[in-house]
């Protein structure tokens, strides 16, 4: 007892002392490599350039066709975001005067929907209101007040937590949830501090030393190492013979100890949507947040297809066409696709242009 109470005291003074070195060092060194493109999720010439036909389009449609009366961020799966969203695609990409005021109306009736709400519902709920208010371009008196909204609102306490307290001390969902929202915030308002900040804490998340890591783990049953945690496991790792490289281990725990074959755990594609937002986001901002952790999202969408044999299902499968057109992965992606809880759509926005091409450079998406 006497020996392992030393091993931790050791192990905490070394984690002290990495994080107070990499506090030291503005966010680590996290900067952009290449300028910003156009457009928080896509610009207008990305949306100029898609197709106005074929089943995923048809999809968005559909979905720009639900009612969106009521806009709710207190409800974590309120559908009524991305419904916002396709409504947004569709007028952005076909100049539709009507879809555009009904995407302005229900942001107007999204704000003060958030009283009493959890961190969990914001962090799911509002990444696809702002990702809508950049793609029809609000301007005027109409983004002041969306403006001074959102600077509310990444302020605010949520049950004692912020968006941005949640994705600096959640290595989960919630946290990668809640820095989706919270960059797409960032850039939105053009914060560059604080973009630059959520990007040191990705890129602490994906296994990069030189990134944040003051997240509290849960039991570290699926973890690489006991003294250094990640939210992604680093390459090459592995535990009783088995491969955990590209484990999240901080969501594959809620299927139990490790055991194998490995339980298929919806809560890591849950985490993935927000991480797979995170780095599409940094990426348009000029970080190269595909490759860190030795392009850790690829790795962890390579163990659920390899090791779990776990392919994306339902409201999951939007992702597997970002990373295929990112990386040149070729994971199965169903079209049409369905939303997730905060972004969607991406059978239609993120397919190849060119199937002989396939992939595009991850500074370019």
């Amino acid at each position: 007892m006497i020996r392992f109470a030393r091993w931790r005291l050791l192990a905490s003074v070394v984690l002290v002392g990495t994080l107070a070195l990499a506090a030291a060092s503005a966010f680590g060194g996290v900067e952009p490599t290449r300028d910003a493109v156009p457009g928080l999720w896509l610009s207008a010439e990305e949306l100029a350039a898609l197709p106005t036909e074929g089943p995923a389009w048809e999809a968005v449609r559909a979905a720009a066709a639900s009612p969106t009366n009521r806009p709710d961020l207190s409800d974590q799966d309120d559908p009524t975001n991305v419904r916002v969203l396709a409504k947004a695609l569709v007028a952005a990409r076909t100049g539709d005067p009507e879809l555009r005021r009904e995407v302005v109306r229900a942001l107007e009736r999204a704000r003060g929907s958030e009283r009493g709400a959890s961190v969990l519902a914001v962090a799911r709920e509002l990444i696809a209101y702002v990702v809508a208010a950049d793609l029809i371009g609000l301007d005027g008196e109409e983004r002041e007040v969306f403006v001074a909204w959102l600077e509310d609102v990444r302020a605010r306490r949520f049950a004692g937590r912020t968006l941005r307290s949640t994705h600096e001390d959640r290595p989960n969902n919630w946290g990668t949830h809640a820095g989706a929202s919270r960059l797409a915030v960032a850039i939105y308002l053009g914060d560059e501090e604080e973009i630059a900040r959520a990007a040191w804490v990705f890129r602490g998340w994906v296994g990069e030393r030189r990134g944040w890591h003051g997240f509290e783990f849960g039991r570290l049953w699926w973890q690489s190492s006991y003294l250094w945690r990640y939210g992604i496991n680093p390459a090459g790792s592995s535990h009783r013979g088995h491969s955990i490289d590209g484990v999240l281990p901080d969501d594959q725990r809620r299927g139990g100890p490790f055991t194998w074959p490995p339980p298929r755990e919806n809560y890591v594609y849950e985490a993935l949507q927000g991480a797979v937002v995170q780095a599409a986001l940094l990426s348009r901002a000029g970080y190269d947040a595909w490759e860190w952790g030795d392009r850790a999202i690829l790795r962890a969408f390579r163990w659920l297809h390899e090791e779990a044999s776990f392919p994306a299902e339902g409201d999951d499968t939007w992702l597997p066409h970002i990373v295929n057109r990112v990386y040149g992965a070729d994971f199965p992606a169903p079209v049409p696709s369905r939303p997730g809880k905060g972004m969607g759509f991406a059978d239609w926005t993120h397919a190849p242009v060119d199937p002989a091409v396939g992939a595009i450079s991850p500074g370019d998406d």
